[in-house]
């Protein structure tokens, strides 16, 4: 029997029996993965009919099976929705007004779709969070070498973006046509970042979404970057982190996102004291909005200590879960809310179907709420049974091409109500960023979108505990 070397969600590995003697279940679960991905490189994956958009609430994938694009920088042709061509195609139909607040911006052809725009006339403003709003061109050779791991990979993708002739240095015109903060300084776009309020950034600014002429609206789960939106150059296979966008065309609900990007914006200066963000900002409760024939909910984050948690945007998310009545899915970047699992497992426990996918970077850390769900107490050196909730045994981690994410912040509550939009169910997300939730009520046509979605990688999922947890090893 031969054995080759094949690329999976943990890295390259060459699996040989030992391998997977040693890790006992996860190590065949995770080969089954690996398997699976080999085999999805030399069998395309089946092309499924396209789905109804409602009239005035449309959802996007990057993974959508039903569609297929060829990405601009890597030139790869591969399954999905091109998220960047979507936000260029609102970009370029505005009239008069832009207003973006996204955490990090890094694609040139999105920036320079803004740069025309705004030559034409339109005012662009952008807001971005603050360790994402200097351009990475200006870093000197010392601020590189003192970059974390995690930075320098961010480094190393941004040099093979830009370098258009690939000769290992970066010239002041590739700058000028592959930098994004580049095109948009260039072009007298203004940028703000989370420090314009005097404060030193703490939290994130962690919006994405943008508005259009006071009556388009963009929400979307994905930062405007490679990783987020097409994949890696150091990753070859990889298709981008998994993520969402929602379009919503709606004046009223445009007027309520326009007034909390006002809040971030102040006067537009960098140093002002009239821009808000964070726990600066006063107390705003959830808005309601009819769009067409749906009831729209939003609420930004962070919310006040001071404040009971129910009121919060997590015990937002709570009320829904405890209002399911047959099904709760969801795909999360990051779940560390005890409060929300504690509602999953009761949910559970009255005979409510509860499936649940977590990033696999964060599945298994010791806040985990995944860890809960699956009946594994992390603080009792992970043992299985430590806690006093009934186990569940429908919770797992995505199977991904190497360097993918799952980047979601989705659920879809009896399989009819969505919540999306930036925020992570996790303490931080709740009290510290500024974050987007959105949920969409009781609408089956963008619902399923959505349980495509879930239903794609669930069933390429590695559902249960791994072998390692069963042995009491973190």
């Amino acid at each position: 029997m031969k054995f080759r070397q094949v690329n999976g969600a943990f890295g390259t590995s060459r699996f040989l029996l030992l391998s997977s003697l040693a890790l006992g279940s996860i190590g065949v679960a995770l080969l089954g993965g690996y398997l699976f991905w080999s085999r999805a490189q030399s069998h395309a994956p089946e092309r499924l009919p396209p789905l109804p958009q409602d009239e005035s609430i449309r959802a996007y994938f990057n993974h959508d099976r039903s569609i297929s694009f060829t990405e601009p920088y890597r030139q790869k042709t591969r399954p999905g929705r091109d998220l960047g061509a979507k936000l260029i195609e609102t970009i370029e139909s505005a009239q008069s007004q832009i207003d973006i607040a996204v955490q990090e911006f890094q694609l040139p052809n999105i920036a320079q779709a803004l740069a025309a725009k705004s030559a034409a006339g339109v005012k662009v403003r952008v807001i971005l969070e603050h360790n994402y709003s200097r351009s990475l061109s200006e870093l000197t050779a010392a601020e590189v070498e003192g970059l974390t791991v995690r930075e320098q990979d961010r480094y190393r993708e941004y040099q093979k973006l830009v370098d258009i002739d690939k000769d290992g240095t970066l010239s002041p015109a590739e700058i000028n046509q592959r930098d994004a903060i580049s095109i948009l300084r260039n072009a007298r776009i203004p940028i703000l970042d989370d420090t314009a309020d005097g404060s030193s950034g703490s939290g994130l600014m962690h919006h994405k979404f943008m508005v259009v002429d006071r009556h388009q609206l963009i929400v979307t789960s994905a930062n405007w970057t490679m990783s987020d939106i097409y994949g890696d150059f150091s990753h070859p296979d990889s298709e981008g982190n998994q993520n969402n966008l929602v379009q919503i065309e709606s004046k009223e609900l445009a007027t309520v996102f326009l007034t909390e990007f006002n809040l971030m914006w102040g006067d537009g200066n960098t140093a002002n004291q009239i821009s808000q963000f964070k726990t600066r900002k006063p107390p705003r409760p959830p808005v309601e909005v009819l769009v067409g024939k749906t009831r729209v909910f939003v609420q930004f984050s962070p919310t006040s200590k001071q404040q009971a948690w129910t009121d919060s945007s997590n015990g937002s998310i709570g009320k829904l879960l405890q209002a399911s009545q047959q099904q709760v899915d969801f795909a999360l970047f990051v779940f560390s809310e005890p409060g929300l699992s504690s509602i999953l497992q009761s949910q559970s426990q009255r005979g409510v179907k509860v499936r649940g996918l977590i990033d696999r970077t964060f599945a298994y850390r010791n806040y985990s709420s995944g860890l809960s769900l699956m009946g594994v107490n992390p603080n009792s050196s992970c043992q299985v049974g430590g806690t006093n909730l009934s186990p569940l045994a429908t919770i797992g981690v995505p199977t991904l091409p190497q360097g993918d994410l799952l980047h979601h912040k989705f659920a879809i509550v009896d399989r009819r109500t969505v919540i999306t939009g930036s925020h992570n169910w996790s303490n931080a997300a709740n009290y510290h960023n500024d974050e987007t939730l959105l949920v969409i009520q009781d609408n089956p046509t963008v619902a399923a979108h959505f349980n495509r979605e879930f239903d794609r990688l669930y069933e390429r999922g590695v559902i249960g505990i791994p072998a390692k947890l069963k042995n009491n090893h973190c």
